[in-house]
């Protein structure tokens, strides 16, 4: 087993959490929450596709009817740039002061209303605060405004997370802002907002939940980090007991209720259960990471060129962020295995209980992946969303930037070893 050999090894980790209200109806209390927060002017950021179901303006109307004054940014891009952000941006500096913010949406909505936060209570723009090396990484000097997340998708676990996700369209790569500060100050779980989400989104984001607790189960110990000083912990800490019963947890749920949200969205357990599923997955990987699949997700996404994805309303070509981790993940979790092949085996039997095991023991929890792919009708491969093998060089380049997410990789990642696991994601059946 590979492993790490740190001078003085760590002895600490972290845990962080939004405030959580969980449950069929919990959105009809948002009212009453803004108000404990002395809220009395919001603004609601969503996207197109969800204002066009009508929640974003019933939950303004039940806010005004409590008389919190609500403004409405219905504009969020479905994976955001650095453009959209800026609009949303813009729009917030041009109508504020607001004593707090809203999401509604999918991780893109909440993604940038964790933007509008930073960038409408400090100062500086977007690049100053994305992630080296592609933006100056810099933290926040001043606190932000209380932000409430209510996801009407289950997967992203925006509303966990202290991550906003953007493409920054000049680089043509997908990348991040990462601060403890982003993190929502109360999400807002009701499963009735994903009952809208049609089946390709409810797949693609299910995916994502997987890839969540998948990545963070097999993470890299975080005890065999260096040990920090106080002033330099960041989220992700590595796998921990806290965050690993969170995605155990995870992968129960969705053995049990994925395929059926899928096949059925009317299922309002289902749903309930796939929305417990995404809650707990991001309690566990904003706390301990994700990897190399989320690492090879941001070039596929940020370097589409013509992809359109099934029950998405978007007016681009896009690999929706779910579907971009998942494309990768069986090659990568075949290349992780030497670091922790009890962890691999065991989140494959959480998944498939009793599943056949193969001669090579590696390719059980690949095998378990690519069937629950191909059952709720992913794409079966890199090359199913336009990329070849001429496209491995600038996916690597693209992949190596996000070293925030390979750190906390269980195995040295070079840039060979992206390369192959690339190449074996061309073609997954």
């Amino acid at each position: 087993m590979p492993s790490f050999h740190p001078a003085h090894p760590e002895t600490v980790f972290t845990y962080g959490a939004p405030g959580l209200k969980f449950g069929v109806g919990a959105r009809h209390e948002l009212g009453h929450d803004l108000a404990q927060l002395d809220a009395r002017r919001v603004l609601i950021v969503t996207d197109p596709g969800v204002a066009a179901t009508g929640a974003p303006a019933e939950i303004a109307e039940s806010l005004r009817a409590a008389a919190i004054e609500a403004i409405v940014f219905d504009r969020a891009r479905v994976e955001p740039t650095d453009a959209s952000l800026s609009e949303a941006i813009d729009f917030a500096r041009a109508e504020g002061p607001f004593d707090a913010i809203v999401a509604v949406g999918g991780g893109s909505s909440i993604d940038t209303a964790k933007a509008v936060n930073l960038l409408t209570t400090n100062e500086g723009e977007l690049m100053d605060y994305i992630n080296a090396p592609v933006g100056r990484a810099r933290a926040p000097k001043h606190p932000l405004l209380p932000l409430i997340a209510l996801p009407t998708t289950t997967g992203t676990g925006s509303e966990s997370t202290t991550i906003c996700v953007l493409d920054v369209v000049s680089q043509h790569v997908k990348t991040g802002i990462s601060h403890a500060r982003l993190r929502p100050t109360l999400a807002i779980v009701d499963p009735e907002l994903t009952l809208t989400q049609p089946a390709g989104v409810t797949a693609a984001s299910g995916l994502d939940i997987l890839c969540h607790a998948l990545e963070s189960y097999t993470a890299r110990p975080y005890e065999s980090y260096e040990h920090k000083r106080a002033d330099e912990r960041v989220p992700y800490c590595g796998a921990n007991p806290i965050a690993d019963m969170w995605s155990e947890k995870a992968l129960t749920l969705m053995a049990s209720s994925f395929r059926r949200a899928v096949r059925d969205g009317d299922d309002l357990a289902a749903r309930t259960e796939v929305a417990m599923a995404a809650t707990f997955a991001g309690l566990g990987f904003g706390n301990a990471g994700v990897h190399i699949p989320h690492a090879n997700a941001y070039p596929i996404a940020g370097q589409v060129r013509d992809f359109h994805p099934v029950d998405y309303d978007a007016d681009h070509a896009m690999v929706p962020h779910g579907m971009a981790v998942s494309l990768t993940a069986p090659a990568s979790f075949r290349y992780t295995f030497q670091a922790s092949p009890e962890r691999h085996l065991r989140a494959a039997e959480l998944l498939a209980p009793g599943a056949d095991r193969p001669d090579d023991p590696a390719e059980l929890l690949p095998q378990v992946l690519t069937g629950i792919m191909r059952d709720v009708g992913i794409p079966g491969g890199i090359a199913a969303v336009g990329f070849s093998s001429a496209d491995i060089d600038s996916l690597v380049e693209g992949t190596m930037k996000q070293q925030r997410l390979l750190a906390t990789a269980p195995l040295e990642v070079t840039e060979d070893a992206v390369a192959t696991i690339l190449a074996e994601s061309i073609e997954l059946w």
